[in-house]
């Protein structure tokens, strides 16, 4: 079974700092091992913290980023200037400080409609990791966050059908705002070496308790 780990921190600035931390450490760990680190990310709210602090010193200096890729586990289909775009809040918040190179990111293309957009990004992951038919990318490290539905990146509970489990990325509908999205499979993200959760807020507190608990196996995190 994979190692779990549960983290209890005080608030949302040592959320940031731990997150940070982590995300430094595997960089540096996976580059000295085998020369590039490749994390996929999230939005919403609660990673921003730790994207300042990965925009500022000493992660601005420390991380070898000109071997760092980075991807997401998820996209709005939205313009990458549109206020809903998970990309378009990580450059404002720090890839645009970043001494990182324009071909080391990798994200949805949010302003293609949604099946498009996840051929397109199909297309870039299998590149990238230089895949073969039947074969699936291995992340060194996945950033999540859980929703108060108990989704994970835009995998929904009530998705309906289920996703096709041969695709690396597909198109889904849903989430606040209801919109169409792109979003990593599940063999995608449940072969990643790792995966950190970052949770916050009272209103999480009964799907957390769920997911640790196993009571509801349903739900997509």
């Amino acid at each position: 079974m994979p190692k779990t780990e549960v983290i209890v921190v005080a608030d949302a600035d040592e959320l940031a700092a731990r997150a940070a931390g982590v995300f430094m450490s595997a960089a540096s760990a996976h580059v000295e091992q085998k020369r590039r680190f490749v994390v996929a990310l999230s939005g919403g709210s609660t990673p921003r913290g730790m994207y300042r602090l990965l925009a500022a010193s000493p992660a601005l200096s420390e991380v070898p980023w000109e071997r760092t890729h980075l991807f997401w586990a998820d996209e709005r289909c939205v313009p990458a200037n549109h206020p809903e775009s998970n990309f378009g809040a990580a450059w404002r918040d720090f890839l645009h400080v970043l001494p990182l190179p324009h071909e080391n990111i990798h994200c949805i293309r949010g302003d293609f409609p949604p099946e498009e957009a996840a051929e397109a990004y199909e297309l870039e992951l299998r590149r990238f990791f230089q895949l073969g038919e039947g074969e699936f990318p291995i992340f060194d490290l996945v950033f999540l966050g859980v929703g108060k539905d108990g989704h994970t990146a835009s995998l929904f509970p009530d998705a309906g059908a289920a996703p096709d489990e041969s695709r690396l990325a597909m198109a889904v509908k849903g989430g606040t705002p209801n919109i169409g999205r792109v979003t990593l499979t599940y063999p995608v993200l449940n072969r990643a070496r790792q995966i950190v959760f970052l949770v916050a807020g009272r209103e999480k507190a009964e799907v957390v308790k769920a997911l640790l608990e196993g009571t509801r196996p349903e739900l997509p995190a």
